[in-house]
């Protein structure tokens, strides 16, 4: 098997534990964020539904080359051929402006609770 991470091959149970990482590791930064029921993984991609903190949905493409927004709704791929993510915080950074001030004050707070316990 090519060592290319773009010709990597998960099964859709793989592509699924993936998907529940990136979800559990953004999912304070996001209203929400889940693996679409409607639209079927393969073992090269699986399809997640964003709704960002400003309420905007999107459908994201996750696969080994990255992540990228497929539909400007849930369920939605007739936006293909979109720019790619090599992160979830990336994709996050670009379409969603109150991420940044999320994920800033996420990391202000740990700072804090650091300083607190020394």
């Amino acid at each position: 098997m090519p060592n290319d991470d773009v010709d990597r091959v998960l099964d859709a149970e793989q592509w699924r534990v993936e998907a529940q990482a990136v979800i559990d590791d953004v999912k304070e930064h996001v209203q929400d964020l889940r693996v679409s029921e409607k639209l079927t993984s393969t073992n090269q991609l699986i399809y997640l539904n964003l709704t960002t903190l400003e309420g905007l949905r999107f459908c994201v493409e996750l696969s080994a080359a990255g992540f990228a927004v497929v539909g400007n709704r849930h369920d939605d791929t007739s936006n293909v051929g979109n720019e790619r993510f090599e992160t979830p915080y990336s994709l996050l950074d670009f379409v969603s402006p109150q991420y940044k001030n999320s994920f800033g004050n996420a990391l202000l707070d740990k700072l804090k609770e650091l300083s607190d316990v020394q």
